[in-house]
């Protein structure tokens, strides 16, 4: 488990700055103006910080970004990070000044000075987010203890260093699960983690599958039939709200590894399949921030959890399946096997749980990156004022998302001659076509969107706020609108 830094904030002594450790970190506004400790630090430096200031370097300098001056004259500090960021700056530009720091952070930490930011909370979540890196399979040199951070300020109460924990707790989490190899993320493995949230107040069930054949899941069973590792659907209930009110719904797609089953995929490129759990991993984030910040609504939580491989007992192109809801789907491919696991899972979270309204998440479609590229998951919706608000948090938290269509147009694509729906419509609207097929199974009058984030969920190089590899986009996108939506 990757821990995020240890947070903490203390008065501002400027008789402590020469002697602080580890690296030391300064915000300068664009206007150039030093304060109390930027002019100390000036002193100590013999002039060195005003020489960069008022430097070309400086001027040419984004807003958020940094500059570091390694082993400063009169310090202890091992560097001195400058990062121009303007007392007013945004949400944006504030984080992604704290994610300069907290890339080059290591295990002797270090403090940061804000002077007079007014976003410090965004500072700190920047350098939390940007500090993560998954090592628990690294030798013993890998950076694994949780570093210390000090906020050094001349308010230190105005940090709310609980919530940033919270929201940073949580996007580490769904990183690490999307970060591990599959043979460690078993299903079982995946179950385990997710009910170790009991322990911070998160009602947790697993259904095995005894209970999944029960309940009539035959088109999520059927996606792990080829594989050892049970299928299983984990539910996790957070009440926070009133006792009664309807829960907002996760619904996410937990295959733990993809091959494509018997329509196996090329084998170049294949071990990125360890991320094709990237729904189930956002979902199980939000659940843990909204368990640690003891947010007051009533959130449900629901992964399908499998494994898609092929063996003599695998689903075959061509077979019948019978989903939860009643309706048959012919395979067409088994590399089409996310909208199998959700449409169950779909089902059972409205006739269970009656909830208010459901977001899915799931690393669905080869074409929604085709589309959108690595900055925006595809966002369908059977509802405006919900979609608005699910893009309005995520523009808030500075997360692309980008609305598709959704039309009874492409329906055709899905006619089957034998069962009620084919799985697959072909190469055109690719993305669109698996959307209209989950839209099947929710119901007329129940408010939804599906969230493709195949291009978002891990990417192969570094962004603002993430080194490369998993993001843990969507949920702080997915958290904020958890407070957004009206009770």
């Amino acid at each position: 488990m990757t821990l995020t830094p240890r947070l903490t904030a203390s008065q501002l002594d400027l008789d402590q700055i020469a002697t602080m450790t580890g690296r030391l970190a300064i915000v300068i506004p664009p206007s150039r103006q030093l304060g109390q400790a930027a002019r100390r630090i000036n002193r100590l430096t013999k002039g060195a910080l005003t020489r960069f200031v008022e430097s070309d370097a400086f001027e040419k300098l984004e807003t958020g970004k940094a500059r570091e001056l390694a082993y400063p004259t009169g310090l202890a500090c091992t560097g001195l990070l400058v990062v121009k960021l303007g007392n007013q700056a945004s949400v944006e530009d504030a984080r992604k000044g704290g994610a300069e720091i907290g890339k080059v952070l290591d295990e002797t930490g270090g403090t940061v000075i804000p002077g007079t930011l007014k976003r410090v909370d965004d500072l700190a979540l920047g350098v939390s987010l940007r500090a993560y890196a998954f090592c628990d399979h690294k030798g013993a040199g890998a950076k694994q203890a949780a570093m210390d951070v000090t906020f050094a300020m001349t308010k230190p109460e105005t940090l709310d260093i609980a919530s940033v924990d919270a929201r940073a707790q949580g996007v580490y989490f769904t990183r690490d699960l999307v970060s591990e190899p599959a043979n460690v993320l078993t299903t079982t493995e995946f179950a385990a983690r997710l009910s170790a949230l009991s322990d911070l107040g998160v009602k947790v069930e697993v259904l095995e599958e005894a209970d999944l054949e029960k309940l009539g899941m035959r088109a999520l069973l059927c996606v792990g039939q080829g594989s050892v590792s049970p299928s299983k659907v984990v539910v996790m209930q957070w009440n926070g709200g009133a006792k009664g009110d309807a829960p907002l719904a996760l619904v996410g797609k937990g295959v733990v590894f993809d091959t494509g089953g018997i329509s196996i995929k090329p084998a170049a490129g294949m071990e990125d399949m360890t991320m094709d759990m990237g729904g189930a991993g956002v979902v199980s984030g939000v659940m843990k921030t909204l368990a640690l910040r003891k947010a007051n609504k009533n959130v449900i939580g629901l992964v399908g959890l499998v494994e898609n491989m092929p063996d003599g007992n695998a689903i075959r192109p061509g077979d019948v399946v019978r989903s939860m809801k009643g309706d048959t789907v012919e395979i067409i491919n088994t590399d089409a096997e996310g909208r199998l696991v959700l449409c169950d899972v779909l089902w059972y979270a409205q006739e269970k749980f009656k909830p208010r309204a459901i977001v899915d998440l799931a690393t669905l479609t080869g074409a929604i990156i085709i589309g959108l590229g690595h900055d925006n998951a595809g966002v369908f919706s059977n509802d405006d004022a919900f979609c608005n608000a699910f893009l309005k948090s995520a523009k808030a938290e500075g997360e692309g998302a980008w609305r598709m269509p959704l039309g009874e147009s492409y329906d055709k694509q899905l006619k089957s001659d034998i069962a009620d729906m084919k799985n697959v419509g072909g190469r055109p609207a690719g993305s669109i076509t698996a959307a209209q097929f989950l839209q099947r199974f929710v119901k007329d009058d129940m408010p939804w969107i599906h969230l493709d984030i195949a291009g978002v969920a891990s990417v192969k190089s570094e962004t603002a706020l993430a080194p490369k590899g998993a993001t843990g986009w969507g949920v702080l996108a997915l958290d904020r609108l958890v407070d957004d939506l009206a009770v």
